[in-house]
């Protein structure tokens, strides 16, 4: 007797659907699985077979034969734990056919026959109501996680047994979310905690009001690492739409327990500077999202970001300006957002006394040339805002501090980043000015006749790139935007200068010719 039931599976964070086909035939006792099935897939008759007997159910000493279709796409995860189960159930005449029309079978069994988590659930629920499935049957863990696409119905049983009885009554339990999951948590850490550093801070403003990356250079102890960890707290709420890919990737990636951006958060990843290429960027054997888009949507924080290996740091080139990543493999390509605002803190100099006014650096010329090389030329052009973060004098520790709160900046970034949302309406991906196109803004933003005559004195003498010099406009562009003013004014234009570092990398001469940049 043959049997299909209806599954899915993912190909970066995006699902298909895959039918599970079982056949137990005459012959002598096995089990085959076929479909291009990886390790773990292949280990799924153990758990099943096992799930199987220990829940009440007859394995026949038949010639079971599985097929995953579409057969010439990879399959991996256990995920197919439960339609194969089913499968065997319907094929061997222990379940009615009729019982699983319409429906999604997904989820890991346990040894026991209790559903067990998995990854991807958001995905594959957004598959399933695309797909025209009447109920999704996943494991309770993930109900969650699923209940996001509220149009779907869900049933999360917890175990084989139980789902079998309900399928053998006609109906099925509806999952319900008990969770608090939409509820974003409160802030425990706030930028009025920060004593002094108000350059340092309106720069993070700037940053956050346009999406700009920013490098922050200073002595240890000057409080970079303090100043970067706050950055989410004036960052604007995730829209649902930036919520459900956030969590589909924090998901996919199978590390959404563990963080929280189910809770409404926006990501915050800090890795350390071992990491591998792959685990900064994404790929692997199996391909899975790396840093820079489990930061989608939020901040990529790399603390001593000097002491990154070099090809590790020039990966982030690419994702920097394309806004994703594409892991190509022999069989199929696959492509992760990865939208994220980068935050670098370095020291000046290898001892980072270079710029304490306490100590007494110890490094020749020779040295501190050699560790700011560590960060390339193309990779520095692509930074738009280089900040030095000054020592706090211990004095100044005591003092009351009356700078401005998360709260207070969220506002005016908020304000801001409304008013790009409206400037960039008809452009789509784009939201916020660090990712408009250069030669757009410089022709359809009002720009005053003295900001740009300064602009264009300024990328003379200071080298800039062409890249560069879009930069500068478009922070200026930012600054603009905090002050709720149109048009871009010589102020808008210095400040944003200041944010250049000294030696602009990749110099092309504003006027001379230069590559299309954006």
């Amino acid at each position: 007797m043959l049997a299909a039931v209806r599954s899915a599976a993912l190909v970066g964070i995006d699902a298909y659907d895959v039918t599970v086909e079982v056949d137990a035939a005459q012959g002598l006792p096995q089990w085959t699985i076929v479909g291009l099935a990886a390790s773990a897939v292949k280990e799924s008759r153990e758990r099943v077979g096992a799930a199987l007997v220990n829940s009440g159910f007859k394995v026949p000493p038949r010639r079971i034969t599985v097929n995953l279709a579409p057969a010439d796409i990879r399959k991996e995860g256990t995920a197919f734990d439960l339609p194969i189960a089913i499968g065997i159930l319907v094929a061997t005449g222990q379940l009615d056919a009729s019982s699983i029309a319409r429906r999604m079978f997904v989820g890991e069994l346990g040894l026991d026959g209790v559903l067990r988590t998995m990854r991807g659930a958001l995905s594959i629920a957004r598959h399933a109501l695309r797909a025209g499935v009447a109920t999704l049957v996943l494991p309770a863990p993930n109900v969650a996680e699923a209940a996001r696409v509220s149009a779907l119905d869900l049933s999360a049983p917890h175990a084989l047994s139980d789902l079998v009885r309900e399928l053998h009554e006609g109906s099925l339990t509806r999952a319900r979310d008990d969770s608090n999951s939409s509820a974003p948590t409160a802030d425990t850490t706030d930028f009025g905690d920060v004593i002094g550093q108000q350059g340092a801070k309106r720069a993070l403003e700037v940053a956050a009001a346009g999406g700009h990356n920013v490098l922050l250079v200073g002595p240890p102890g000057a409080g970079k690492t303090m100043l970067a960890r706050r950055m989410p707290t004036i960052l604007p709420a995730l829209s649902e739409e930036e919520a459900l890919e956030v969590i589909a990737i924090h998901s996919v990636a199978g590390v959404l327990a563990r963080s929280s951006v189910s809770e409404g958060a926006r990501p915050f990843r800090a890795p350390h500077h071992s990491i591998s290429s792959a685990g900064l960027i994404g790929g692997g054997s199996l391909p899975r999202p790396g840093e820079v888009s489990l930061a989608h949507h939020g901040v990529l924080f790399l603390d001593e970001m000097l002491e990154f290996p070099r090809h590790v740091l020039d990966g982030l080139r690419q994702p920097m300006e394309d806004a994703k990543v594409v892991i190509a493999r022999a069989a199929q390509a696959v492509t992760y957002p990865a939208r994220f605002t980068l935050i670098g803190a370095s020291n000046p100099c290898p001892c980072g006394k270079a710029a304490d006014p306490s100590g007494t650096c110890t490094c020749s010329a020779a040295d501190v040339e050699r560790y700011n090389a560590r960060i390339s030329g193309p990779l520095a052009d692509r930074i738009d805002m280089h900040v030095t973060v000054g020592a706090v004098a211990l004095r100044d520790l005591s003092r009351g501090n009356n700078g401005d709160s998360s709260a207070s900046i969220r506002s005016r970034v908020e304000r801001a980043r409304a008013a790009q949302r409206k400037r960039y309406a008809r452009k789509h991906g784009i939201s916020c000015n660090a990712y408009a196109v250069g030669r757009w803004l410089d022709a359809e933003t009002p720009v005053h006749a003295g900001a740009r005559t300064l602009l264009q004195t300024a990328a003379e003498r200071l080298g800039l790139s062409a890249r560069g010099y879009h930069r500068v406009l478009k922070v200026a562009r930012t600054i603009a935007d905090l002050e709720d003013l149109s048009e871009i004014a010589p102020a808008h234009i210095a400040e944003a200068l200041r944010y250049r570092p000294r030696s602009d990398p990749g110099a092309i001469p504003v006027g001379a010719e230069a590559p299309v940049s954006d």
